[in-house]
């Protein structure tokens, strides 16, 4: 699509995720499809194939939608791997560089166990709760035995 259609087209396939719940984000998963579709058909098969990798954040409970979504836990630690490297400036070999972002990788493991939390345990809880009793789209229920 051309440079000028990128923004347009940026702000539509964002309301796909303004949605409020899982049904009206496919709705409007599909909607934006068909806007798409006699303008820019490359654009709107690409959001089709994409389809399920797109919107399986809709399968979890709403209040984690937005913890899905970011990549910003990933980020902080690209950024803390980034500056012990930087401090160390040259790596004698490869297994060197391993050790370090292996050291760090396993202290930050350890303060996101101990102290401070990306999604708290009751969302945790409740997000594994609904993923086994499967009511979400396209999971089949247990029997009422086992959800009781």
């Amino acid at each position: 699509m051309p440079k000028s259609a990128q923004p347009w087209v940026a702000t539509l396939v964002r309301t796909i995720f303004d949605q409020p719940t899982a049904e009206a984000v496919r709705t409007q998963h599909t909607w934006v499809i068909d806007a798409l579709e006699a303008k820019y058909p490359a654009a709107a098969e690409h959001l089709e194939a994409a389809r399920e990798d797109l919107l399986a954040f809709a399968a979890f409970p709403r209040e984690v939608w937005k913890q899905i979504w970011s990549n910003n836990p990933q980020e902080r630690l690209n950024k803390e791997i980034r500056r012990r490297t930087d401090v160390v400036g040259i790596f004698p070999d490869r297994a060197a560089i391993v050790r370090l972002v292996g050291a760090v990788s396993a202290e930050q493991t350890d303060e996101w166990t101990e102290a401070r939390r990306y999604m708290g345990l009751d969302v945790l809880a409740k997000v594994r709760l609904r993923m086994i009793c499967g009511d979400t789209p396209g999971q089949n229920a247990l029997p009422q035995t086992l959800t009781a």
